[in-house]
Formats: structure tokens, C-alpha cells, sequence
């Protein structure tokens, strides 16, 4: 039975629309609300039903349903549902046809624009590129994607373009840069591209817009306005060469002749002050110690005195058969740090020898691969040859005044003077200190030593160690085998001791057999653990002469420190004495440590005699 409901008017209100967009949807919600109202006979209040959140396919589906409900219009319900269902995938559309009419309306307008336009998301990969793009490339959307459109960038273009845009990707920052495109022909346009980031309202990157504008033509129009500005300036800067030019050659002699007379002046103050660092020089090698020192003095003035070239310094060793750099200046190129004298045609011939570069007539086998010129003067003195001065000219001044050559040879004269004076010095200082026979420090340099050791040990509160050391049974040697095996014996002994110590400790040769050993810091048990060792090193040498061993070695030593054995040089030599008898007496290749009381050595008066003599 059908239940007739009186149509009423539906009051419409659009006050409480919060926003354009919802008071759109608003409207359609309520004719459609009007609609169901006319189809039901229902009085629906529309501010009612739509109040709230405003979901109005809810509200409206809750107006079908109780309509239906009702049971009214019954003949109706089929229609009535299936118009609302109709309606409500209509609504349910609506988002997804707006945003595709976005994307319709995007590509339109990307399309219209006579860019190449494309998107990106928010890690960079591609998502979209108009047809102009594919136009201008003759690629597809899939060729071009992600680094793909690498391959279209020109090779000088790709670094920067691709850096700036992975710097864009890490920063956010929008970028441009200009870079020049493959087209589909096969050629490179240039293209100005430009990418800015889109955010959300939370600040987020959601999607990179970019575009690709053509400047090729702008880039042909600036090149040919430079060129013609170029043009122009340099029509101006011939004209104004020539107003110089013009004007120079009223004043060119009087200029030149300034210059001449500065040269000259120029010249001849560093002419002096040259003569006089040589003067300076020379001054301070004749007070140098050492080679050492003169090395240093003369290094050290070189680069003053010769400011336009480079150069080093090479001595000839002992055997005189090796010349070896000593040392150079302002990174002289030396292929060989040491040369055999035939080498260098300034040691054979004992004269200058000047080589121009690229000149192969006689060139210094010791400066193979030098390019430039170069000089080599002989180190002389006193007649003889001790090595060379090399010079070398550089890039800046790529010649060698042949008339300096006179300073040259007086500064390599006046270091081989003081070469031979240290040399002379030291040799004179070596056989006054060392033994002839075994090189050993002799028994002077000990007297020396010993004492300026005891007072160091004394400043510093520490003990000294003395070691007096003898060859048992030396004169069966001599006597078995001659003097000459016991010369063998005494040098090899020499030898083995100096290699059995440390770099502060030294040894001496006191005399005959006998050597001492000085032991810094060494207390009464290190110098006696010491003593040991060398003892048991002899007992292990093996001493050939005239293709024949000698058979074992043995030592005998006394052993004494400082303070525990004696305050001077004389009370430890006599404690270390003491104690090397009381060895030989205890069967001998044994040590002995001196004891707090001096034993007499009744037996051996004379060295007794001796010992007490050298020390006061």
C-alpha cells in the first residue's frame, strides 16, 4: 500500500560553506537532496542533513535509506536506488577526473610551449617530457629516462651539467646551467636548462619542474658581437700603438742611453757586493774546524754570490778514485750523486771545462741529461786535484758569462785552500791521537778522554766504567809465529773490541797488548756484563795469517768504576789494573772486578810504575 508524503519546499543555505571547493560540492549535494525530496514526498531540512563534516554522499545516502525505510513509494525504490548509486560512483569520480583534468591541462600547456619541459620526482628519476623533447632528441620517454639522457650531453658539457644537478638533488636548490644538446641530425645545440623544486606545504620536495630553452642563436649573436668588438678594440689599440710608437722614438736614445749608464752602475754594484761576500767567505772558511763547516759556509754563500745559476760541489774520496757530490744549491739537477774522475773533463784535464747546451763535442759524462749549459771548475790547492765546482745555468737566465769566469775559478780556489788546510789539520790531529798500528784512540787521546769523562760522570751523578784489557800469552805469538802475525793479532783484537761497544763508548790502545775501554754511565755490574761479552767475542774470533788460523785468542780483563773504585784518573786505572792481575793470576781469559782496596802487582813493578806515572 503506497503512503502518500505532501512535498515541501527544502530550505537551501549556503552560509557554513567553510571553502569555494566545498561550497561547490556543497550545492551539488543539496539539488541533489531536492531531487530526492521531490522523488519521496519527504520534507528534508537540508542545514540538518548537511551540518557537521560536511560529508554529503553520507548525509545523502542517509535520506535514501530512510525514505526507503518509510515504505513509502515502493514502485519507486528501484529507481530511486539506482539513481543514487549512479550518483554516488559519480562523486566518487569527481577527484580522479579533476586530477586528470590537471594532467590534461599540465600537458596541454607544456605542449604549447616551445621549451623542452619535463618533470622529475623527488630522487631525480624522470617522469615526464613534452614532445618537444622527443622532437628535438628523436628519442623515446624510456631512451632519455634517468641517466640516459647522459649520452645526448656534450662530452666537454657533461661533468658540469651532471655536478650541478646532483648537487640540486642533495641541496634542494633550484639551477641552471648551459650545456649543448644532441639533436636527432646528429648536432649539438646550445640549451639553457633551468630546474626548480616543488614543495609542499610541510616544505618537502614533491616533484623537480625543469626546462630547456634553445640559445644557440643568442650564443652565434654574442660570439659574432665579441668578435666585432674585438675587431673594433683592436683598430683602437692599433692606432693608439701607433700614437706610442710616434711619441717612443722622440725619447728613445735619451732612454737608452739611461739604461745603458743604470746597467752599468747596475753591473758594477753587483760586481762588489759579490767581491765582497767572496772576501766574507773567504774570511770565514779559513776559521772553519771541519769539512763539515766548510761545506756549509760554502753552500750557504753560493746561491749570493751566483744568484743566476746553480750549481754543487763534489770531492774527490781518500783512494782518490770516486768523485762524491757533497752538496748543491737552488735544485741543481745531478743525475749520480758520486762519478768516476774520468767522468768530468775539468778533473782530466785539471782546467775549466765549459759546455753550451746541445753542444755534443765533449760533454761531462757525470751531467748526462743535463740540457742546459754548464761549468765545471777544478777544486785546486797546493797543485792538487780535490774535486770540482759544477754550475749550471737555469731556464731564467739560460747563459753563463764566460767573463766571470775568473770570480768563479777564485771562489773554487779558495775552497780547496781550505779543504787541504782541514785536511792537513786532521791528519795532523789523527796521528796525534791515534795508534799507528791498530787505529785505535792511543794512550794520549785516553789521558785526555778519561779525565774530561770522570768529571762529566761527577756533574751528572753517574758512575763510569773502566775496562783494562790484556792478551794472554801475546808473546808465544810473537815468538810462534813472528811480529809480523803478532801486528795481525794486535789489529784484529782492535777491530773486535770496537765493534763489541756502544757508539759512546771508545777504545784505547795503552800500550803493548794492553787496551782500556771506556764505558759511560756504565755502573761496576754493566761494565763487568760488558767485559764479559767482549770476552767471550775473542774467544770466538778467528785470525788467519798467511793463509793460516792462529788459533784462539783469549783476554784477560780487570774491571773498575766510577765512584765505587776511585774518584780519578789515576785510582781507577790503578783499581782496573789491580784487578787485570788478579785475572792473569787466576788462571787468566776470565774477569775481574777491582775490589775497594788496590792489589799491588808485585810481579810487573815497571807497568806498575808506569800506569802511576801517567796519571801524576
Amino acid at each position: 500500500m503506497l503512503k502518500t508524503v505532501r512535498s515541501r519546499s527544502l530550505a537551501l543555505s549556503h552560509a557554513a560553506s567553510p571553502n569555494p571547493a566545498d561550497r561547490q560540492r556543497r550545492d551539488s549535494a543539496e539539488v541533489w537532496l531536492a531531487e530526492i525530496a521531490a522523488w519521496t514526498g519527504l520534507e528534508i531540512n537540508a542545514m540538518t542533513v548537511l551540518s557537521g563534516n560536511y560529508d554529503y554522499r553520507l548525509a545523502a545516502l542517509f535520506v535514501v535509506l530512510a525514505a526507503l525505510a518509510a515504505g513509502g513509494f515502493l514502485l519507486l525504490r528501484g529507481a530511486i536506488a539506482s539513481s543514487f548509486f549512479d550518483r554516488f560512483r559519480a562523486l566518487q569520480k569527481g577527484g580522479l577526473n579533476a586530477a586528470r583534468e590537471r594532467e590534461l591541462y599540465f600537458q596541454t600547456m607544456a605542449e604549447a610551449v616551445p621549451e623542452i619541459i619535463w618533470t622529475a620526482d623527488p630522487n631525480g628519476m624522470d617522469d615526464f617530457f613534452n614532445q618537444k623533447c622527443f622532437d628535438y632528441t628523436g628519442l623515446t620517454f624510456e631512451q632519455l629516462r634517468g641517466a640516459k639522457w647522459h649520452a645526448i650531453i656534450h662530452p666537454d658539457d657533461l661533468e658540469g651539467c651532471a655536478s650541478k644537478w646532483k648537487t640540486a638533488l642533495r641541496t634542494g636548490d633550484p639551477y641552471d646551467v648551459e650545456y649543448r644538446l644532441r639533436g636527432k641530425d646528429g648536432n649539438f645545440r646550445w640549451f639553457l636548462g633551468r630546474a626548480n623544486p616543488i614543495r609542499d606545504t610541510k616544505g618537502e620536495i614533491v616533484k623537480w619542474f625543469g626546462t630547456c630553452t634553445d640559445i644557440e642563436d643568442q650564443k652565434q649573436s654574442q660570439q659574432i658581437l665579441e668578435e666585432q668588438i674585438l675587431e673594433r678594440t683592436m683598430q683602437l689599440a692599433d692606432t693608439n700603438t701607433r700614437l706610442q710608437e710616434e711619441m717612443a722614438e722622440r725619447s728613445a736614445a735619451r732612454k737608452e742611453l739611461d739604461r745603458q749608464y743604470e746597467r752599468m752602475m747596475e753591473d758594477l754594484r753587483i760586481r762588489s757586493e759579490r767581491a765582497t761576500m767572496l772576501a766574507k767567505m773567504g774570511e770565514l772558511l779559513q776559521s772553519c774546524v771541519d769539512l763539515k763547516e766548510v761545506l756549509a759556509a760554502a753552500l750557504g754563500f753560493a746561491p749570493r754570490i751566483f744568484p743566476a745559476t746553480r750549481g754543487a760541489m763534489a770531492l774527490l774520496n781518500d783512494a782518490r778514485n770516486l768523485a762524491e757530490v757533497a752538496g748543491s744549491w737552488t735544485g741543481c739537477q745531478i743525475p749520480a750523486t758520486d762519478f768516476e774522475p774520468v767522468e768530468c773533463w775539468a778533473l782530466r784535464t785539471g782546467h775549466p771545462h765549459f759546455v753550451t747546451a746541445g753542444d755534443l763535442t765533449a760533454p761531462c759524462a757525470h751531467a748526462s741529461g743535463v740540457k742546459n749549459t754548464y761549468l765545471c771548475i777544478p777544486i785546486l790547492a797546493q797543485g792538487e786535484t780535490l774535486g770540482i765546482l759544477h754550475l749550471q745555468a737555469t731556464d731564467e737566465a739560460p747563459q753563463i758569462d764566460p767573463s766571470e769566469l775568473s770570480f768563479k775559478t777564485t771562489f773554487a780556489a779558495q775552497v780547496g785552500l781550505s779543504i787541504a788546510n782541514i785536511r792537513l789539520r786532521e791528519a795532523l790531529r789523527t796521528q796525534s791521537v791515534r795508534d799507528a798500528l791498530t787505529g785505535l784512540y792511543n794512550r794520549r787521546y785516553l789521558e785526555e778522554t778519561l779525565e774530561r769523562e770522570i768529571r762529566r760522570a761527577a756533574r751528572a751523578a753517574q758512575s763510569l766504567g773502566v775496562l783494562m784489557i790484556d792478551l794472554d800469552h801475546f808473546k808465544k805469538f810473537n815468538d810462534t809465529y813472528g811480529h809480523d802475525a803478532g801486528d795481525v793479532v794486535l789489529r784484529e783484537t782492535g777491530a773486535s773490541l770496537t765493534k763489541g761497544i756502544r757508539a759512546e763508548d771508545f777504545v784505547c790502545r795503552f800500550g803493548g797488548e794492553e787496551f782500556v775501554v771506556i764505558l759511560p754511565t756504565a755502573d761496576p755490574e754493566t761494565s763487568r756484563a760488558r767485559a764479559e761479552r767482549l770476552r767471550s767475542k775473542m774467544r770466538e774470533l778467528t785470525i788467519m795469517y798467511q793463509g793460516k788460523s792462529l788459533g784462539m785468542v783469549t783476554i784477560s780483563v780487570g774491571v773498575a768504576a766510577f765512584p765505587a773504585h776511585g774518584t780519578s784518573p789515576k785510582e781507577l786505572m790503578a783499581a782496573a789494573d789491580a784487578a787485570l792481575y788478579e785475572a792473569k793470576r787466576g788462571g787468566r781469559d776470565q774477569v775481574m772486578v777491582a775490589s775497594t782496596k788496590v792489589i799491588e802487582r808485585p810481579e810487573m813493578p815497571a807497568v806498575a810504575e808506569k800506569t802511576a806515572a801517567s796519571w801524576g
